[in-house]
């Protein structure tokens, strides 16, 4: 965007927006290096409450130990002992959750480090990939490519269906569950292949990139709206989630590669469709779901903090936004940051519904803040 083009609310967004940051880095980073850190586990608790003391443990994911290995990959000579974190948070996810004996990795371990959950699902291998790229970007380390090569050998050979999409969730041993494909695992595959071609060059994640998103525009896209469902076309209970639209919009708008696609061209039409019925006008919060055959009435209203830095993240790749950037990151320091973290989830009416924060929540930050970052430089 040319800089003449800027209005008034530029030097008030830039304001903001450090304030915003040095919270980030002086209030929720300190929060996942001490109380939310389980030392004797070399992981992250799940979930923290309103205090800072960690829920009880009923389990560790991978998907959540992966997304923390890119938040701390991401602050590495930002932050003190950020490298140290990233290195152990790697050594974790290979030690507690890879699977010597089929490969791949579980979805999940019990307190005491034993497989819980031990189906291997597409999130969790696509949050894989997409730390692993960020973090052998910032270490370069051998090790850290060859567990890239391996999540990206396993998800082509195991999860792949042949026509461009791939499976949600397999048995432990790879046998099928009959899930089929699912909007949010393949939103954040393609998210992972983006990053894998951000730091290398790879033929064949770039065709399979195209291939996914091509078959996301055949399967997923409601032909009216342009809106992607969660699930396929034609599945019975379907609907779609304004979060998930808005996260979609900035990773196809944001990439080269596939801005100008024909997904890009549905979501880019459907924006203001999602933004008319996902987005609550008089206080910016985003809706959880939406029903697309009741003309796109909430399903579920909740308001959820991810969902707020999605949408936010998106504007920015908006053309002459700033002012509603500046309104939605108002909205999202007034109604979910506090001094001493942040609010999850508010109700319909707005009161905070979930106090708890959850260690997997910084990701969704921290893509924000790189988004709002590149889009004030």
């Amino acid at each position: 965007m040319p800089h003449a083009s800027r209005s008034a609310s530029l030097p008030e967004l830039t304001a903001l927006f450090g304030a915003v940051q040095q919270h980030f880095l002086n209030v929720i980073v300190p929060l996942w290096q001490g109380p939310g850190w389980n030392a004797e586990m070399a992981l992250p608790y799940e979930a923290l409450d309103a205090s800072h003391q960690p829920l009880p443990p009923q389990r560790y994911r991978a998907m959540a130990c992966a997304r923390q290995l890119y938040l701390f990959s991401s602050l590495i000579g930002v932050v003190d002992g950020a490298a140290t974190r990233a290195a152990a948070l790697f050594r974790s996810l290979q030690r507690h959750f890879h699977d010597a004996e089929h490969g791949g990795w579980f979805y999940s371990i019990d307190p005491q480090g034993k497989p819980l959950d031990s189906r291997k699902d597409l999130y969790t291998h696509a949050f894989i990939l997409f730390a692993c790229a960020h973090y052998w970007e910032k270490s370069r380390e051998p090790l850290v490519e060859s567990t890239l090569d391996a999540a990206l050998e396993v998800i082509s050979r195991r999860f792949a269906t042949g026509d461009g999409l791939y499976e949600a969730c397999l048995e432990r041993d790879w046998l099928t569950l009959e899930t089929g494909p699912l909007q949010n695992p393949l939103m954040h595959l393609a998210e992972a292949f983006l990053a894998t071609l951000a730091v290398r060059e790879d033929a064949a994640v770039q065709q399979a990139l195209i291939e996914l998103c091509t078959a996301m525009h055949k399967r997923f896209v409601d032909p009216q709206h342009g809106v992607l469902m969660e699930k396929p076309l034609g599945a019975v209970d379907n609907w779609y989630e304004p979060g998930h639209q808005f996260e979609w919009y900035f990773l196809l708008e944001s990439s080269p590669l596939l801005r100008g696609s024909r997904l890009h061209a549905a979501l880019d039409r459907a924006f203001a469709f999602t933004e008319q019925y996902g987005v609550v006008s008089a206080s910016g919060a985003v809706r959880a779901s939406l029903d697309l055959e009741m003309d796109g009435r909430p399903l579920d209203s909740t308001q959820r903090i991810w969902a707020q830095a999605e949408y936010l993240r998106a504007l920015t790749l908006r053309p002459g936004s700033e002012a509603v950037v500046l309104r939605q990151l108002q909205a999202l320091q007034q109604r979910f940051l506090h001094a001493g973290g942040w609010h999850e989830c508010r109700d319909e009416q707005g009161e905070v519904s979930r106090k708890d924060m959850p260690s997997t929540t910084p990701y969704h930050l921290a893509t924000c803040y790189r988004g709002l970052a590149d889009y004030l430089n």
